[in-house]
């Protein structure tokens, strides 16, 4: 709707520069077909006049009223006014909006679908946890948002990626294998030679127990078969890392979310990618020596100060991978890239984006683009939880889904815009009433299942081609509100994938099942008449799809029964 009004638009300034009542070289600005706030004001507004005012040297209200007057004929339009300083409001013609009914039976599960991605790959990195324990409640928050931006680009054309970056090296990796070493040993947290930095969890002991017992483990998709031999740290190391991994995709799979690629850190500097990505710095010319370390001019490109890469003792601080990993990104074929982290990486975005700038080999300078998470507090009987006994001293991600269920868990950690702190109320995600958006959403599609449930026991088929042809019936402001909200999914996707922020998904799909709602609480479905009771039937069946469209883009269920 917004493209075909925009498109009208378009042709009316074209009209007005064909009269010479326009200038013929002024250019046509970025204007916006938007939603109207109020309905009284129409269902869109158009911000057009007030944007060519200036170049136009004309008064907002009179280049307004001119735009109107060299509208094209159109169906889809009732009427146009012209508000406030110059706003062009449009009113929809009755039949627009009911055409929306047919076109979501005919399209289905496609509706709300476009091509804007053009078959083009975006990689979408996220969750990316350290293994060095279980997920905790930041980690599913990063797999909800993730997943669901992932969902979303596809269903706007993208050729979707979901990739896995595991940090299996650095000084966190190696405190891993040192607890797992002194448990085996029969070291426990509150003992004498417990390592200073030490992993404290129940999971460590777990670990500990199953490298002793030599109990396989499999990780990328390989059997690691552990020597049980106490001694040997390395393979201490190898084992704990791929017993964590493993148990981070348990956790991965329970919440719903999938990879296509899974890459290591340590493969980096396997495959001398770090030492090839310092080199070409080097070879740039933007790098220096000080005081026995390497740095990096990140100055040059926007950075508040130089960054060190190579420390005096030779090794590479964090950022270096990082510039490394993007960088076979942008080597794979990852024109668009998207990572998602949590806010505390905030201070390393610019100076991998600047590593990246000084490679010199075409990659566009905002590239990654990154989405921030903020922390998330978990609440229950009005208490912050904070513990959990397995991982020791953070809330995990199975202990929502197993408290909850993997429904509400996603929702929640989504429903709120990502660099906003999150409060997760337990109580509320659990309660099975009209307060819990997840329920709330859930059941205006069962309802529908039930209503079509109760038609066919009373032997009502519901009649599509019936129902269409009676369509106009559908007049009362219940049904025209819920026709709005329908008319909206689409714009929704669209607006969710380009700004990235899936929570605007999850509200809408509310006010969708909101609407319904009060439409099932007022109006009766199994009427007598067959042509009303079939075209109430086409409205419902039309919610119930979008309803199940909307949940499966954030990877939600659409239940029949409740």
């Amino acid at each position: 709707m917004k493209a075909q009004l925009h498109a009208l638009m378009t042709k009316a300034f074209q009209t007005l520069q064909e009269r010479a009542e326009l200038p013929a070289d002024l250019t046509l600005p970025p204007f916006v077909i938007e939603r109207a706030r109020n309905r009284d004001h129409g269902d869109f507004a158009c911000n057009l006049a007030l944007l060519l005012a200036g170049a136009a040297r004309a008064k907002p209200r009179e280049l307004a009223a001119k735009l109107v007057a060299a509208l094209p004929p159109s169906t889809l339009l009732q009427k146009v006014d012209i508000a406030g300083p110059g706003f062009i409001n449009f009113f929809l013609a009755a039949d627009a909006a009911l055409a929306q009914i047919g076109r979501i039976l005919a399209e289905g599960e496609r509706y709300g679908s476009n091509q804007n991605g053009s078959g083009k790959a975006v990689g979408v990195e996220f969750v990316s946890a350290n293994p060095t324990g279980p997920l905790h409640v930041g980690h599913g928050r990063a797999a909800a948002i993730g997943d669901c931006l992932s969902r979303l680009l596809a269903a706007n054309g993208w050729n979707v990626y979901r990739e896995f970056y595991y940090n299996d090296a650095g000084v966190q990796i190696a405190n891993l294998a040192a607890s797992v070493q002194a448990r085996a040993r029969g070291i426990a947290p509150e003992d004498p030679g417990w390592p200073e930095s030490g992993y404290r969890g129940d999971y460590v002991a777990d670990v500990a127990r199953a490298y002793l017992e030599r109990v396989p483990v499999v990780a990328d998709n390989t059997t690691l078969q552990p020597s049980g031999e106490v001694e040997d740290l390395e393979a201490i190391r190898r084992y704990a890392v791929a017993s964590l991994r493993h148990e981070q995709d348990l956790d991965l799979d329970a919440f719903g979310v999938h990879f296509d690629v899974h890459f290591l850190e340590s493969s980096l500097y396997a495959s001398g990618k770090v030492e090839d990505t310092v080199h070409m710095l080097v070879a740039n010319g933007c790098t220096y020596e000080e005081g026995g370390a390497l740095w990096l001019r990140t100055t040059d490109f926007g950075d508040d100060k130089d960054r060190v890469m190579r420390k005096s003792d030779g090794t590479y601080t964090y950022f270096v991978p990082d510039v490394a990993y993007h960088l076979s990104k942008w080597e794979r074929g990852y024109k668009r890239a998207i990572t998602e982290l949590g806010s505390d990486h905030h201070g390393s975005l610019t100076r991998v984006r600047a590593g990246l700038q000084a490679l010199e080999v075409g990659i566009p300078k905002n590239w990654p683009e990154y989405v921030l998470h903020q922390m998330v507090t978990v609440m229950r009987g009005g208490e912050e939880v904070k513990i959990s006994k397995r991982a020791g001293s953070y809330v995990t991600l199975r202990d929502l889904i197993d408290e909850v269920g993997r429904d509400a868990t996603r929702y929640f950690l989504i429903a709120r815009k990502s660099d906003s702190q999150l409060v997760f109320d337990v109580d509320l995600a659990r309660a099975k009433s009209n307060d819990n958006p997840v329920y709330y959403i859930q059941y205006a599609h069962a309802r529908v299942c039930s209503v079509l449930r109760q038609a066919a026991e009373k032997s009502l088929a519901f009649d599509r081609d019936l129902g269409l042809a009676n369509v106009a019936r559908l007049d009362t402001e219940h049904e025209q509100l819920l026709l709005t909200e329908l008319a909206k999914y689409p714009e929704l996707v669209e607006a969710a994938a380009t700004a990235l922020e899936p929570q605007l998904l999850a509200s809408g799909l509310r006010e969708l099942a909101n609407a319904f709602h009060v439409y099932y609480n007022s109006h009766q479905f199994l009427v007598d008449d067959a042509a009303l009771r079939n075209a109430r039937l086409a409205l419902a069946v039309a919610t119930r799809q979008v309803l199940s469209n909307g949940l499966g883009l954030l990877g939600l269920t659409a239940p029949e029964k409740m």
